[in-house]
């Protein structure tokens, strides 16, 4: 049937289909849902082999296609990975179901009582490239908290997405659930694409998570509300009271224990008046790591074979062992940078004065702002969420990871006993 229609008619149809399955679920108790999500556990786990097999065959296409390494290690699944999409789901199991969640919000003076109670979005269209694990994560997220998904992955990815996800129906059916709460867009045609984004009376939210170029063309281009998951501009900020063993040990975590993702590290700033004793050190251990640097005038003489950078060429996600490193004159100077160049996404600072830590945290919007922790701490699972749907850097209507509670929205609930309006 896909085959006869044509881009504008598959749309609607997937579209419809979804918006008919997410009425199905909206009212499913937790225990239904979280039966349901032990299958799609169980059945990811044991068609291991079969999304190897498909894994292997997106693998060969992306180094046909010249994928750079951080696009081939986000596409890139093991057992291991697999695994651990399968403990993403029961651990979405484990957390507690918001909808349905309820609280007194007042009663008025005629005795009516209002309550607001969470419910879910209804269909939400997650449109991402080469991650399918995000097929997994993403459907379950948008199961457990009553929604519908579509899931449009890009082309290097589509075909493990799609084994994912057979095995995902199967567990559905096998409760008698609708599998159209979870579908793959079966091609990832952009045309497609676009009609998807136009299906405004039918799709509630879309969420693109990938390259600038992708979030750029979803933004321009839908007539749905979209929640940015924007580039990953990280930063570290090594104030003049920082403990420098510390903020090294949080340097190298940030930037070389994986640096394909959007919670690396891609930036370092350091006060003018510990620069002399940390950027010697950050120099010898990221020399070691082979990170290449990226340097200020001010911070040149400290790295072998460093590169010059401008002023103005601060705040690219390089997504490699590469570093944007610049000595910053004074708090005031680093705020001023990141303010610039930050993407919103995360920033560090490390410092033993807690007035300064409590001034940055003030001072510095992004979505996720630490003191004295990694930025590889900058994710839904780490932070208690179970799995993410992604890291929203647009402040509305969620800011920073999504798990389940982004999912839903609060409607009012009014009681009363036959009071009119006089």
């Amino acid at each position: 049937m896909e085959q006869s229609m044509n881009n504008q008619e598959l749309a609607t149809d997937i579209a419809k289909r979804a918006a008919t399955a997410a009425r199905t679920i909206a009212t499913l108790s937790t225990a239904d849902k979280n039966a349901a999500l032990q299958k799609m556990a169980d059945a990811i786990r044991g068609n291991t082999t079969s999304i190897l097999e498909a894994n292997a065959k997106d693998l060969a296409s992306g180094r046909e296609q010249g994928l750079d390494d951080a696009m081939m290690d986000r596409l890139t699944l093991d057992e291991s990975r697999i695994e651990d999409m399968a403990k993403a789901i029961e651990e979405i199991i484990a957390l507690p179901d918001p909808v349905g969640q309820s609280y007194l919000l007042e009663e008025r003076p005629n005795g009516m009582r209002i309550d607001k109670t969470r419910i879910p979005l209804g269909v939400i269209c997650m449109i991402y490239e080469a991650r399918p694990n995000v097929t997994a994560d993403a459907g379950a997220l948008c199961f457990k908290s009553g929604n519908a998904a579509i899931l449009r992955c890009g082309k290097e990815a589509i075909g493990t997405s799609k084994v994912i996800a057979e095995a995902m129906h199967g567990a559905l059916e096998a409760c008698g659930i609708n599998k159209d709460v979870l579908t793959v867009v079966p091609t990832p045609d952009r045309n497609l694409m676009a009609e998807l984004l136009v299906q405004k009376d039918h799709i509630d939210l879309v969420i693109p998570r990938g390259g600038e170029g992708l979030i750029h063309y979803v933004s321009d281009n839908s007539k749905i509300p979209v929640i940015q998951h924007y580039k990953g501009v990280c930063h570290l900020y090594v104030d003049k009271d920082a403990d420098l063993d510390k903020a090294l040990a949080l340097l190298l975590n940030g930037k070389t224990q994986r640096t394909g993702v959007c919670n690396a590290l891609e930036g370092l700033l350091v006060h003018s008046e510990v620069a002399e004793k940390f950027l010697p050190m950050a120099a010898k251990s990221l020399a070691e790591k082979q990170v290449k640097i990226h340097a200020c005038e001010q911070s040149m003489g400290y790295f072998d074979g460093a590169i010059a950078i401008a002023d103005q060429d601060f705040g690219q996600e390089y997504l490699a062992l590469e570093l944007a490193v610049r000595t910053v004159k004074d708090y005031e100077h680093a705020v001023e940078h990141l303010h610039q160049f930050s993407s919103g996404h995360t920033d560090v600072i490390c410092t033993e004065n807690e007035a300064t830590a409590r001034r940055f945290i003030a001072d510095i919007d992004s979505a996720v702002t630490m003191w004295n922790t990694s930025s590889r701490f900058s994710d839904g699972g780490q932070l208690g969420l179970g799995a993410e749907i992604g890291i929203s850097t647009s402040k509305l209507h969620a800011y920073g990871p999504m798990g389940l509670e982004s999912l839903t929205t609060e409607k009012f609930v009014v009681t009363g006993n036959g009071q009119i309006r006089e």
